[in-house]
Formats: structure tokens, C-alpha cells, sequence
């Protein structure tokens, strides 16, 4: 019974390598997603919320990059959205429930160009239960974002990373001169 299992995880080992899957971030710092992804330098963002958010994309691209953090070639632009919206209303129109979302626009860009490389967004939402302390909920309200931030960062960097190992990014390639002819 365990020959005929491993025999059978050997045959589908075998049938996985051809199907195309690699790692994506292949040859560690030195591979495509790495580089890209060292290139980038974050603008900063308005707001707590944004500095939330930049800290967090900062502290990703600075471990992508071995700690070097010299990104200048792209730029990210990101524009928040954070909003609460209350629900969850009692007889006595009390709020006891909130939604915390945190929505990101934002686009990589060619520093030297200006071209916009990437456009996309990214979202998180948060439930906070609204108790009787208002110390409390202002506190969970504050975790959440702390949490939203570092959720909207993963996702960006996911995305950027998913870009670049398709080529997007790519440092553009010398032209190719040819010797003039005798």
C-alpha cells in the first residue's frame, strides 16, 4: 500500500513540473520580481491612513530587496479612500456595529517617462463592534486600519510582483547597435 502511494505521488510530481508552475520569486533577490520590485520607490500618501499604508509597502519592497531600499527607477502613486459606515441600529438608533473600509487607486509609473505602467486597486474591510466605552471603539476602530493597511499593502505588492514576473517593468534593453559597413 505505501509503494503504490508513493508511486502515485511520484507520477503526479511528474505531471505537476510540466504544467508550468515556477515560483515567482524565482533566484531570490536576484531574480525578475526582486529587481522590479527594488525599483520602486513609494510617493508618499496623504493621511494616517496613508502613512500606514507607504510604511507597510515600504517594509515589503526593503525585504524583496535585501535591505537596500533604493528604489527610483518606477514610482507608486496610491490614493486612499477610508470610510465607516455604521449598521447594526438598536430601537434607541445606537450604532453597534461599524464596517471599516479602506480602498487603494493606485498606479506604477515610470519615473523618467511619466507612462503609467499599472493601474489597478486594491480593497480590505474590517467589522468593529461598538461598545459602551467610546475609548473602546475608538481603539478597535484603530486596530482595524492598522490591520486594513497592512492587508492593502499585501495585496499590492502581490499584484506588483504577479506584474513584473510577466515582464511588465522590465528595465528597457539597450538598443542594439550594429558596426557600419566597410
Amino acid at each position: 500500500m505505501r509503494t503504490l502511494l508513493v508511486s502515485a505521488l511520484v507520477a503526479a510530481s511528474l505531471t505537476i513540473g510540466g504544467c508550468g508552475l515556477r515560483p515567482l520569486y524565482a533566484n531570490g533577490s536576484k531574480g525578475a520580481v526582486a529587481t522590479v520590485l527594488a525599483d520602486i520607490d513609494v510617493a508618499p500618501i496623504e493621511g494616517h491612513s496613508g502613512w500606514l499604508v507607504r510604511n507597510a509597502l515600504r517594509d515589503r519592497f526593503v525585504a524583496t530587496e535585501g535591505g537596500r531600499g533604493q528604489g527610483k527607477r518606477l514610482r507608486l502613486d496610491v490614493r486612499l479612500e477610508d470610510s465607516i459606515t455604521g449598521f447594526g441600529v438598536r430601537a434607541d438608533d445606537a450604532v453597534t456595529r461599524e464596517r471599516r473600509t479602506l480602498r487603494a487607486r493606485y498606479q506604477l509609473v515610470d519615473a523618467a517617462s511619466g507612462e503609467v505602467l499599472l493601474d489597478a486597486t486594491a480593497a480590505a474591510d474590517a467589522g468593529i463592534d461598538v461598545v459602551g466605552s467610546e475609548y473602546a471603539t475608538i481603539a478597535a476602530e484603530s486596530s482595524a486600519l492598522e490591520r486594513l493597511a497592512s492587508g492593502v499593502a499585501d495585496q499590492i505588492v502581490a499584484r506588483l510582483a504577479v506584474f513584473a514576473d510577466r515582464g511588465g517593468a522590465a528595465p528597457a534593453a539597450a538598443p542594439a547597435t550594429t558596426p557600419p559597413s566597410p
